[in-house]
């Protein structure tokens, strides 16, 4: 009811929210628009990562600005709300299922290794602080055949072998750029050409060993940790992912990426890593999201899907899903991926 011609609070406070949610709605949207070279802005790459969160703030303004028939907030609110719905639709709709091989080999008891499936784990431990029983748990559950872990430490991969990584996974190669913290990478078969590094970026040092699958397809594996954009760090996580994406220029050897990229696929740096020869298996298979961080907040649940499963061309992958790993901040994220024709 309107008294003396004053707006009734009800519609007050709609037409608040509306045009507090719309402005929200269209910085996000606009961040996410931004392309590639203006990725190193001050605080953008943390609002990019919350991009999908946009499309619900835009969702609420279009119904709050219907409501209280503010129609240019429900405009931009609609425009923004069609972006999100856009960007994100991939994760939900994606129809590349894996041949029936691929799925039985991703639900057999035991590991199969020399087929052209493996299931494949990335995880970061935050520091060494993860419990390491919790991993070994996480990869016997899981049939896990190729495991990369990111901030390794010293006493971490200690208790790793303490907790039974070595039955499970024999084969590994680890590595830490400044002594301290590291990126490693587990095998249940043996790794051809195990290196320290494939990458050389200044970020840290990624390992890789390749591994042969059953139809004699060799796939190498590289264990990924980018710089964290963290404050005054901004430059260095855009050049931190352009070195990853260089790797695109090895045109003879097949990659799998695993580990903790530090950007979501709404950054553009990231798609810029994929081009038109990497694929993000989370976009790729439909799966839904794989929000992996943070994981260690109460009350909050993961938000940011910062770690990846990327693969190369003739390559697919499949059976997404997080898992929860106690001390960590991060979640882990395990996958299938098929090698064969």
């Amino acid at each position: 009811m309107t008294v003396n011609g004053r707006v009734p609070w009800v519609r007050f406070i709609g037409t608040v929210l509306a045009r507090l949610l719309t402005a929200i709605a269209l910085v996000g949207t606009g961040a996410r628009l931004l392309p590639g070279r203006f990725a190193d802005w001050p605080f953008l790459p943390e609002t990019v990562s919350l991009t999908p969160w946009f499309a619900l703030a835009a969702a609420f303004a279009l119904v709050l600005g219907l409501a209280s028939r503010r129609w240019l907030s429900a405009l931009l609110a609609l425009a923004c709300l069609c972006a999100g719905v856009a960007w994100q639709y991939p994760f939900f709709a994606a129809d590349h299922d894996l041949p029936k091989e691929a799925l039985a080999a991703g639900s057999a008891e035991l590991p199969v290794t020399d087929d052209d499936a493996a299931r494949v784990m990335t995880a970061n431990v935050y520091k060494g602080r993860a419990d390491p029983q919790a991993i070994v748990q996480a990869v016997r559950e899981n049939r896990v055949e190729v495991l990369a872990l990111q901030e390794t430490t010293e006493g971490f991969v200690a208790g790793l072998e303490r907790a039974g990584i070595g039955k499970l996974l024999p084969y590994a190669k680890v590595a830490s750029a400044d002594g301290e913290y590291g990126n490693g990478l587990w095998s249940a078969t043996p790794m051809g050409s195990p290196a320290r590094d494939d990458v050389d970026s200044a970020a840290s040092q990624m390992p890789a060993g390749t591994v042969d699958f059953g139809s004699g397809r060799r796939v190498r594996f590289v264990s990924v940790h980018t710089t964290s954009p963290g404050v005054g760090k901004w430059d260095r996580w855009k050049r931190s992912l352009e070195d990853v994406g260089a790797m695109k220029g090895h045109v003879h050897t097949s990659y799998v990426f695993l580990g903790d990229f530090n950007a979501s696929y709404d950054h553009a740096p990231f798609r810029d890593l994929l081009g038109s020869r990497f694929r993000d298996a989370a976009r790729y298979s439909g799966h839904g999201f794989t929000m992996s961080w943070p994981n260690d907040r109460p009350g909050v649940p993961p938000f940011a899907a910062i770690d990846h499963i990327v693969f190369d061309r003739g390559i697919q992958a499949g059976q997404l899903r997080t898992i929860s790993i106690p001390g960590s901040d991060h979640r882990a994220l395990v996958g299938t991926i098929w090698v064969g024709v």
